[in-house]
């Protein structure tokens, strides 16, 4: 740690920013740690993105970069140091989504709306060529992660090969039905906790963007998942119903493929997001986690309820456990 700290120290210097008064804020799941920094009324952020901790910044530098190609508020990078992992970003403040919508919650359908125009901006262009495609082997390979976390823990035994195989078939069938046509940038954390509200600036330019290191090229749905089945937070069906139409009919989509698509990426996302919550309990001891799994499993259940997720809906009602308060404490690590 100390000699992490003086590379910071380094980085810091040769951007004039080492006298500057340093404040850790907020940070998300990952292994980044994230500081403000103080100096002479002006603040910057600082992300601390070790690779020890499994950290890449070139992928925030190379996804911005795109962002910022379409006229949208991702931070400014002021500096980088890509073999040690610090950024030196702007600072858009701390008016998240998810705050604002607390203290005000007049405002939601003003921000979520200009939050769906941003959508609709990003989506009229294809995906940039050097995005690696959200593709099928993705998505199921994402799903395991209910399997290897969720699943064993909370019926208390090993799964057999069988089952775990019947998972994979039924997913490949399910999620086949993906269009995989005109794919688009999708950021895949695109939420009320990583959306920053900006009122001085016009247009879509007035949110603020976070955390979209991980974007792939996918289907234009997946990001109005994230938005609006939040795991952190209630979205109202009003709500939901209400920016789904907006989306749709300010676009050219099929609004029954699309509908097909959102609740199939919705299942698929939420699956996924039940066995990392699992596994940051599990593994990483983030207890906490394991609060929002019973948001994220209504979310799940009302994704199945469509159609073409029968198949799937069938296998998770015979097999996966509601996250009732017995399963969730078995989620409870061990310290």
């Amino acid at each position: 740690m100390k000699n992490r700290e003086k590379l910071l120290q380094d980085f810091l210097s040769k951007s004039d920013w080492d006298q500057a008064n340093r404040q850790s804020i907020a940070s998300d799941a990952s292994g980044r740690t994230y500081e403000r920094l103080t100096l002479n009324s002006s603040n910057a952020i600082l992300m601390n993105a070790p690779y020890s901790a499994g950290e890449d910044v070139k992928p925030f530098v190379a996804v911005t970069h795109m962002l910022k190609k379409l006229n949208l508020s991702a931070p400014i990078i002021y500096n980088k140091d890509i073999k040690n992992g610090f950024l030196l970003l702007e600072d858009l403040g701390d008016s998240l989504f998810s705050l604002l919508c607390e203290k005000s919650p007049e405002i939601e359908d003003e921000i979520y709306s200009s939050a769906i125009n941003l959508l609709l901006h990003i989506h009229k262009n294809p995906a940039p060529e050097n995005l690696l495609k959200y593709d099928i082997n993705i998505l199921i390979k994402e799903c395991n992660l209910l399997t290897d976390w969720y699943l064993p823990n909370a019926i208390g035994n090993p799964l057999s090969e069988t089952l775990i195989n019947e998972f994979q078939n039924i997913l490949s069938r399910t999620f086949s039905k993906i269009p995989s046509n005109n794919p688009v940038l999708v950021m895949r954390d695109y939420h009320a906790e990583n959306l920053i509200w900006l009122p001085k600036r016009s247009g879509i330019n007035r949110v603020g963007l976070l955390d979209y290191q991980d974007a792939l090229a996918g289907h234009p749905a997946y990001d109005l998942v994230s938005l609006l089945e939040d795991a952190r937070r209630d979205t109202s069906s009003d709500l939901q119903k209400n920016m789904i139409n907006k989306y749709i009919s300010n676009s050219d989509l099929n609004n029954e493929e699309f509908l097909m698509a959102y609740n199939l990426l919705g299942a698929q996302r939420n699956i996924k997001i039940i066995g990392i919550f699992s596994r940051l309990s599990l593994r990483d001891k983030k207890s906490n986690y394991i609060d929002l799994i019973p948001r994220v499993w209504n979310h799940l259940i009302n994704n199945l309820n469509h159609e073409a997720c029968s198949d799937l809906k069938q296998w998770v009602n015979k097999n996966v456990p509601y996250p009732n308060h017995v399963v969730l404490q078995k989620l409870v690590p061990v310290i």
